[in-house]
């Protein structure tokens, strides 16, 4: 008994130890089923989203393969239709040759009017040539007649030689009738060839011009065709009638009562050489009657006979007036501008023609004037009055001829300025002509132009300038100089003449933010006198770093009268000079010794 209860007294420890083993065996095959049930769980949560990504995946890969197809498709859709507007655009440019060829060949068989009862002569059908189709005939009629009315009258009427499809379409389109030199058909003259067009074409037009000088006995006959139907709702008019030099010599030719119907329609009108009677203050006065001219934009006199109270009455029925030209007219002495639209006006004045000629041009109300062009430095008018003109940028070409210019309260005398106490920060562009110019009086310019960015000298060669100072800058600054003058263009340059240096060296020296200078000489130099010349100018010192100074020789600027009504053009002065002709030749021979 008592060695059993020894032999149990000595295993209960070991069975105590063996219980604790089981004991922490079990927890820890617990912890590690716990371990790997979290394990199992973990990886069966990310099965699942494997399998959504899976999924996601494929459908976005079934979307691309269908975007890709679509791409295909539209790919293929687009070579398709590239290929065929190539063939488009070859076989319109065949019907365009074709097209061309038939009016060129026309020509050939002289100015003719197609009878409706006939076929144009020879193939002419560009419909069958080849394999290509006629596109050009397949545009609408609207704008094959829009084509054929900008056509020179010959070459549209000729279009009805072209094919069948074109054979209406002269008749159907606006009316362009310009009889100009050689306006002519066999066997028939000018006069007579107007009379037939009249007569066949059913109207409307878009432009009338002819000029009596032309066309011999049609004076009496210009107030019959303007009353044609074939004129009706036109749009453009020019009228010339040639008169001569001398003032006594002179004829009055009235213009036709018949053309003040076109008051409505008119967008141009070009009057030269006629006579306006008084009868238009009339027209304009009476109510019923109410002379407007409400689509009126471009308006040109020149050599007209018209008093001063019937132009100033023509003005308040233009509301739509961009752009004025008055040149050598007589009758008008005074002329007072008010207008609310105009934005362009030219003038000059025969001052070696006898008669009742512009002598003051008042610019009293005009707040969208943006050019005032006096076309001819040689002939005036002498007074030019500026009250109110808020936008006016363009200026030119002054002149010593201009005996008196007034910006407000600033005053001109022949250039020279009697006092600054206006200045007009809106000017950008100014050109100055002279015999006589010095730097005073570009100084007194450019203080009365403040903002100024472009100015044209020309010079005039056979007499250059005369008492050019010095001026200091530091003791005056000069604000269109040191912000905002860009560009110089020095045209007739007397390289000779040391004040026309010294002239050209202030510019250079004292213009800080100068982007080019433009120097065109009258004659031929060599290549050597111009690199002498850069350092007469002390080029390497000038005031802008990035100026770029231009010098060719040429030959002697003649001033051409600018367009006042192409607007189009940012600075109507901005044209290139005239080639130099021996450096033409010059250049000439070295290519034909290479």
């Amino acid at each position: 008994m008592e060695a059993a209860a020894v032999a149990a007294s000595a295993a209960a420890p070991a069975a105590r130890d063996a219980a604790l083993a089981a004991s922490v065996a079990a927890g820890a095959a617990a912890k590690d089923a716990a371990a790997a049930a979290a394990t199992a769980k973990e990886a069966a949560a990310a099965a699942s989203a494997a399998a959504l990504n899976a999924k996601e995946a494929a459908a976005t890969a079934s979307a691309a393969a269908l975007n890709a197809k679509e791409a295909a498709a539209t790919a293929s859709a687009a070579a398709l239709d590239a290929k065929e507007a190539a063939a488009v655009a070859a076989t319109a440019g065949q019907a365009a040759a074709a097209a061309a060829a038939a009016v060129q060949a026309s020509k050939k068989r002289k100015f003719h009017l197609v009878a409706d009862d006939q076929d144009p002569p020879g193939n002419g059908n560009v419909d069958d040539g080849g394999d290509g189709i006629d596109f050009i005939s397949r545009l609408p009629d609207d704008v094959l007649g829009s084509i054929v009315s900008l056509l020179p009258t010959k070459e549209g009427a000729r279009t009805q030689a072209i094919s069948r499809r074109w054979r209406p379409l002269w008749r159907s389109a606006p009316l362009n009738l310009v009889a100009v030199p050689g306006f002519h058909s066999k066997g028939l003259r000018t006069v007579n060839l107007i009379e037939k067009i009249l007569s066949q074409h059913p109207g409307p037009a878009r432009c009338f011009s002819i000029y009596n000088g032309y066309c011999n006995d049609c004076d009496d006959k210009i107030g019959v065709w303007l009353s044609s139907q074939a004129l009706d709702n036109l749009e453009e008019l020019e009228l010339t009638y040639h008169q001569s030099w001398s003032y006594m010599e002179r004829q009055l030719f009235p213009l036709p009562s018949s053309a003040y119907r076109f008051a409505p329609t008119l967008r141009v009108a070009k009057l030269s050489g006629c006579h306006l009677p008084d009868m238009i203050l009339q027209l304009c006065n009476i109510p019923r009657l109410s002379l407007k001219f409400p689509c009126l934009k471009q308006l040109t006199l020149a050599k007209v006979t018209i008093s001063e109270a019937a132009l100033q009455s023509i003005f308040p029925g233009c509301p739509a007036l961009e752009s004025l030209e008055l040149i050598d007219n007589f009758g008008i002495a005074r002329l007072c501008i008010g207008s609310q639209t105009i934005k362009s006006i030219g003038f000059c004045a025969n001052r070696w023609q006898e008669g009742v000629l512009l002598q003051e041009l008042v610019i009293e109300d005009a707040p969208c004037l943006e050019r005032l062009l006096p076309l001819d430095p040689a002939n005036g008018p002498p007074i030019i009055r500026i009250i109110s003109a808020p936008k006016l940028k363009i200026l030119g070409m002054l002149s010593g001829q201009i005996a008196e210019l007034q910006f407000g309260t600033t005053v001109f005398q022949k250039m020279v300025s009697v006092g600054l106490t206006t200045k007009i920060h809106t000017m950008r562009v100014l050109v100055l002509h002279s015999a006589g110019l010095n730097l005073d009086k570009v100084v007194n310019f450019l203080k009365c132009f403040p903002c100024l960015e472009r100015l044209y000298v020309i010079f005039d060669s056979q007499i250059g300038m005369q008492n050019c100072r010095k001026y200091d800058p530091l003791l005056d600054p000069i604000e269109c100089l040191e912000l905002h003058l860009k560009e110089v263009v020095l045209k007739n340059y007397e390289g000779t003449i040391w004040s026309c240096i010294e002239f050209t060296k202030f510019l250079l020296l004292n213009a800080k933010v100068l982007k080019e200078m433009k120097i065109t000489l009258p004659y031929h130099r060599q290549h050597k006198w111009f690199a002498n010349h850069r350092r007469l100018l002390q080029i390497e010192n000038k005031a802008s770093r990035d100026a770029q100074i231009e010098m060719k020789c040429g030959t002697t600027v003649n001033i051409a009268r600018r367009d006042t009504h192409d607007l189009s053009m940012a600075d109507p002065f901005d044209v290139p000079s005239s080639e130099c002709s021996k450096c033409m030749e010059l250049m000439r021979k070295k290519s034909l010794l290479l």
